[in-house]
């Protein structure tokens, strides 16, 4: 099964340079919760982001950096695809796996047709971005469970966490 798992604001703006462009432990909790014992699947630079390998994932990244492939040759928690070709034979044969797509668009676009389950996290504040989330045809899913939260002390912003699955297609 694919899930696509993200946050964006009001703006579906889901980056800046890089990285995301607010601070919600919240969310990078509810992150690790959905994650945890799968396979993530990110570009490059959502890989570089991160501030570490993120423990108990496999981390599938897309880049077509021969340094970065070198660097993580010898690492079993990371596997470096060269394109899109060779992440769509990956997939083929781990279908059985639950695979995390967490970024960026050069990822989720190519993959939005063959997604499952989209775990979407919308923070109802606005801020500075450059990257967009991917456009998604929602009337091909059914939301399943929504969870708002208030700001706190950990968390600036309201937000709510929102599960959508792919609805059958009759024929």
């Amino acid at each position: 099964m694919i899930t696509f798992v993200w946050v964006e604001d009001q703006k579906k703006q889901i980056g800046l340079n890089g990285h995301l462009p607010w601070k919600l432990p919240g969310d990078l909790q509810h992150f690790r919760k959905l994650t945890s014992g799968h396979t993530i699947v990110m570009g490059r630079k959502t890989f570089t982001s991160l501030p570490k390998i993120l423990p108990h994932r496999k981390h599938i990244v897309l880049s077509k950096n021969h340094e970065l492939a070198q660097k993580y040759s010898k690492n079993q928690q990371v596997v470096i695809l060269s394109s899109l070709k060779q992440l769509e034979l990956w997939l083929a044969n781990h279908q059985e796996q639950q695979i995390d797509v967490i970024g960026g668009n050069a990822v989720f676009k190519p993959l939005v047709h063959q997604v499952d389950r989209l775990e979407k996290t919308v923070i109802a504040a606005t801020f500075k971005g450059d990257t967009i989330m991917t456009p998604i045809d929602y009337s091909k899913f059914k939301l399943v469970k929504k969870e708002y939260h208030n700001p706190n002390l950990q968390d600036k912003y309201p937000y709510e966490f929102l599960t959508y699955i792919r609805k059958e297609e009759t024929k």
